[in-house]
């Protein structure tokens, strides 16, 4: 009983701690691709930058992703399981869609 009771209030702050450090990555990211794009004259076919930037959203993506498999410690009624089983569905396909853009843009780049 008292476990749970640290857990449910430990959670929030690790959840909200993973959920900042995606959308840290994301800005980084987006900053470099940016720079990189502006550098490279807009050159949008430059795959490099689609890649880096693309690998750095799947991985702010595992970030999200595990603080909402703690989030599951914490739910009590179904209405949030489904909720949560929803958004966790959503970034396991965006992450499976990411990952097969990149290898995608990969093959590309090698080929030329």
């Amino acid at each position: 009983m008292i476990i749970g009771h640290i857990m449910e209030k430990v959670i929030p702050y690790i959840t909200g701690t993973l959920e900042m450090t995606g959308v840290m990555i994301i800005a980084i990211a987006t900053i470099k691709a940016v720079y990189y794009l502006i550098k490279s004259k807009f050159d949008i076919n430059n795959s490099i930058i689609r890649i880096e930037f693309a690998k750095a959203l799947t991985f702010s993506l595992e970030f999200k992703l595990g603080s909402e498999i703690l989030k599951t410690v914490i739910i009590r009624t179904w209405n949030e399981v489904m909720i949560l089983s929803a958004i966790v569905i959503l970034r396991v396909i965006m992450t499976v869609i990411i990952h097969w853009e990149i290898k995608n843009e990969e093959k590309l780049s090698s080929k030329e």
